[in-house]
């Protein structure tokens, strides 16, 4: 015999025992029979109108406050919900959208199909490191990448412009990565 076929025979009497031992613990719960059942009455609840009908004796107190809808203010159409984010970030020299950024795109491409009449800027930026030609160049690859992402989920291509800032319009000022990864990014702007 081989060692695979006895650690297999071995996690197979192991697995049978414990399915016997749950079995064995499951049959021996005696149930009472004998247990009495009581039946009640439902007792209303009352409200003004409700279905308990007129207040009588012994009956709670009806709470006749009422329910004051709450106003919230009307959602700008052409906005996307404020849930989404508007900001697609990129590694350093790169313009392939990450993975982790579909789900983003997916609910703009939605917003977008749903009124053909919106449209978006597809803004392209990227870090302060590189010539200024250089880093026009990767906004404008990043911009047009996001576009093909949308593109493909259905955007129509009248809906998008693509625009590149280069290293024009940091988001974050200083020199560091941190600034850095913030600044390497597409910003979809709704007008």
């Amino acid at each position: 015999m081989t060692q695979r076929s006895v650690s297999s025979r071995a996690l197979r009497v192991g697995v049978t025992a414990l399915a016997l031992s749950i079995l064995a613990g499951c049959s021996s719960v005696k149930l009472d029979d004998n247990v009495p059942v009581t039946e009640r009455t439902p007792t209303p609840v009352g409200g003004a109108g409700g279905a308990g009908g007129a207040a009588g004796a012994g009956s709670a107190p009806v709470d006749n406050r009422t329910v004051v809808p709450v106003q919230t203010p009307a959602a700008d159409a052409s906005q996307p919900p404020a849930s989404v984010g508007r900001v697609i970030y990129f590694d350093f020299d790169s313009y392939t959208v990450k993975p982790e950024f579909m789900a983003t795109l997916e609910a703009h491409a939605r917003f977008l199909n749903a009124d053909r009449q919106r449209r978006v800027v597809l803004e392209g930026h990227t870090d302060e490191r590189g010539g200024r030609e250089y880093n026009l160049a990767l906004g404008q690859k990043r911009a047009d990448a996001v576009r093909r992402a949308l593109a493909l989920l259905g955007v129509q291509d009248a809906q998008m412009e693509s625009v590149s800032y280069g290293k024009e319009k940091p988001a974050v000022q200083g020199s560091g990565e941190e600034a850095w990864s913030r600044n390497r990014r597409v910003e979809l702007v709704y007008r």
